[in-house]
């Protein structure tokens, strides 16, 4: 398996097993890097709510600022891996005869999603029962939705259902199937 042209390249088909392994790859690496990441910029795995607290109460600018801060590491995540993973997805959606390009739409809305938190559109602060805690705005419960909708249809797409038999506009049968 020529892992260079699977994680770079848009050409050509590929099997749900190379998919199956690259998503592997794809979870080990993300989880190493979410932790270096985090370490550098300040943002653990799970929030520290002690750690946002002043007087034993929640503090909601702290809150935000790690949100913030969260979001910062979700982008840095995105644009390391956003062409990887296309590559993946889009060499899958070429064995089904798609021309993938419902894979970038969603990472536009991912993209979108992200930068909306990045600007603060993300949440806002709301007094619940004389606390102070964030909510997320309707734009970001949207694209939310969206996302996550997507993200099921492109993983039964991608991950579960089988290629076209035979060469296609896209290449030949990666099973080698005629």
């Amino acid at each position: 398996m020529d892992f260079v042209q699977l994680f770079t390249s848009m050409e050509g088909r590929i099997p749900r097993s190379r998919f199956w392994i690259a998503v592997l790859i794809f979870i080990v690496a993300g989880f190493i890097l979410s932790f270096v990441i985090g370490l550098i910029l300040g943002v653990g795995m799970m929030a520290d709510v002690s750690a946002m607290t002043k007087d034993g109460t929640l503090d909601a600018d702290m809150m935000m600022q790690a949100m913030q801060r969260q979001s910062w590491m979700s982008l840095l995540l995105f644009i390391i891996f956003i062409w990887p993973a296309a590559a993946i997805m889009v060499k899958r959606r070429h064995d089904r005869g798609g021309s993938g390009m419902d894979v970038w739409i969603f990472y536009a809305v991912e993209g979108i999603a992200i930068l909306v938190q990045i600007l603060g559109l993300g949440y806002s602060v709301q007094d619940i029962n004389g606390v102070q805690i964030p909510m997320p705005s309707m734009i970001l419960v949207v694209l939310g939705a969206v996302a996550a909708i997507y993200s099921i249809y492109l993983l039964v797409v991608c991950g579960f259902l089988k290629g076209d038999g035979g060469a296609n506009a896209y290449g030949p049968d990666p099973l080698g199937e005629v």
